[in-house]
């Protein structure tokens, strides 16, 4: 072989030797990838089992009671409390802490770390006005990965008060939300409202959560869920009520204890649920024993825990129902009701998202009637139901897609007025319904993502003269799909859940404050409570 072959011939052989070790390397990497997965997967699912430990009665009651021995171990004071993390694995962020003291006190805490990105969190332990000798509460607030100084003070009948400042160093979240969320101030000079924005599932494909944030954007509350989403947290005097997978709510106490765990049996919730005068819950749900979804409305007694179906939607819009088709999950999701409000006497609004409709149903525990229904009268055109259709009072484009309506009563009003608000999505898409022109809908948009402007619209109805009229109305960003508002104090809270944005708006409509959110999907709603 000449001297040239030979160099080549080893050139090749060194080129073969170098690919071999290439994919042996790839290979390697991708095995070591794999192996990583694998391990996230084996971690998640363990969280996971963990996660559904928490929503265990028998063993948050075992948990109430080792709190209690200890209680009675020694006599707890303002300088030495009883002090323990997260002891009902209800919130990640949040400490029980127990004692008692020889003079009637008002207690609030502050905390505070050595992170000057991240401001002070004040909250108010001890009920407003009322000064008590035996403490215990649920400290949230703690931020995550920091040294927290969590500051008491006591306040005396006589206006004097004193501090006593407690540390803890707290770890890592359990989910992968930020810490401190990316912020923009807006235009208006007006004070946010006091309270937490409670971001109900930032939907992933992880783990779930409700989470708290406070004015600053710094996470102040991680709530582990078993899966799907919590949709709003309805409160009593005693209690917090929220939903923990799609077969499941819960019941919780002020200390943060599970207390009651219901199930829904056959039936699948979606979207809402609200309570009625008894204190019973009305759900919004799926019979997964039948072909349609999102068309049935539950009743939950809170007291003993059982479960009954009132209304099937079907039952009183069943030619409807008929004229639909399948949409592109195989599934006839004709009407798509999303928000259930309570109006007293037994009659209800629901919100449709399919029909871009507000309908309103009297005598829902007895023989439940549509009583009318608001939405461009074209949707209802050639229907059965085309007479329900309330008159528009004014020239505006009536509501497209929207969530979150909310229904509010005001004295000043004559008798037989009211007020709903909403998220109007501004979407016109109805795929159980191909064949509908939403155009009808002046500047109606067809695309989740991709439109211009949804709207925080606000009706004035009269149901003497059978009207509705635009009162308020002011542009927000937009969001096809999910998304929601909330009137609260002054202000006017508003997620636009495709684009991950929230903000705070003043009675104007200028924004405040705004927030952003990494997301995988989307953000389902965003409230504002003081918890």
């Amino acid at each position: 072989m000449k001297r040239k072959e030979k160099i080549a011939a080893a050139v090749m052989i060194l080129g073969v030797i170098a690919c071999a070790v290439g994919v042996s390397v790839g290979m390697y990497r991708e095995k070591a990838e794999d192996k990583e997965t694998q391990a996230d997967d084996q971690k998640q699912q363990l969280q996971k089992e963990e996660i559904r430990k928490i929503y265990n009665t028998d063993s948050q009651e075992e948990i109430r009671e080792e709190l209690d021995d200890k209680k009675e171990e020694k006599e707890y004071s303002e300088s030495d409390m009883l002090v323990e993390y997260n002891p009902f694995g209800t919130n990640t962020l949040s400490l029980y802490v127990y004692f008692e003291s020889e003079q009637a006190e008002n207690v609030s805490c502050t905390i505070h770390v050595e992170d000057e990105t991240i401001p002070d969190y004040t909250q108010q332990l001890t009920e407003d006005g009322s000064y008590v000798t035996e403490h215990e509460y649920q400290v949230l607030g703690l931020v995550p990965d920091h040294q927290n100084e969590i500051i008491f003070t006591f306040s005396l009948p006589d206006g004097s008060s004193y501090q006593e400042t407690i540390t803890y160093d707290m770890g890592s979240l359990m989910g992968t939300e930020e810490t401190v969320l990316k912020s923009q101030d807006g235009t208006s000079e007006e004070e946010l409202e006091n309270g937490l924005y409670v971001i109900l599932e930032n939907d992933s494909s992880g783990l779930d959560f409700m989470y708290y944030y406070d004015n600053n954007g710094v996470i102040r509350g991680e709530v582990p869920i078993i899966g799907y989403r919590s949709h709003r947290i309805l409160f009593d005097d005693d209690n917090m009520y929220y939903s923990i997978s799609e077969t499941r709510m819960a019941q919780m106490d002020e200390l943060g204890q599970i207390t009651q765990v219901y199930d829904l049996g056959q039936y699948e919730l979606h979207h809402d649920y609200v309570f009625d005068d008894a204190g019973n819950i009305l759900i919004l749900a799926s019979d997964t024993g039948q072909d349609s979804v999102e068309d049935i409305i539950l009743r939950l007694d809170t007291e003993d825990g059982t479960v009954e179906e009132v209304l099937d939607l079907e039952d009183l819009f069943g030619s409807y129902k008929e004229s639909c088709t399948e949409n592109s999950d195989g599934e006839l999701d004709w009407m798509h009701i999303n928000t259930i409000q309570w109006m007293g006497e037994e009659e209800i609004l629901l919100s449709s998202r399919e029909t871009s409709s507000i309908i309103k149903i009297g005598d829902i525990y007895g023989s439940p009637q549509i009583d009318y229904i608001i939405s461009d009268p074209a949707v209802w055109e050639n229907t059965d139901y085309s007479s329900y259709v309330l008159e528009k009072d004014g020239d505006f484009p009536s509501q497209a897609g929207q969530h979150s309506i909310t229904y509010v009563e005001d004295s000043s009003l004559p008798e037989g007025q009211y007020y709903i608000y909403m998220f109007n999505n501004n979407i016109g898409v109805s795929e159980t319904r191909p064949e509908f022109d939403w155009t009808v809908i002046p500047g109606v948009q067809d695309s989740a993502s991709d439109g211009t402007a949804s709207y925080f619209y606000k009706y004035l109805v009269d149901e003497e003269k059978g009207t509705y009229q635009l009162t308020e109305r002011f542009e927000l960003p937009y969001s096809g799909y999910v998304s929601s508002v909330q009137e609260i104090g002054n202000n006017i809270v508003a997620d636009s859940g495709m684009q991950g944005v929230f903000g705070e708006y003043d009675s104007s409509g200028e924004l405040i404050r705004s927030f952003t959110m990494e997301k995988e999907s989307f953000i389902y709603r965003v409230y504002k409570y003081n918890l």
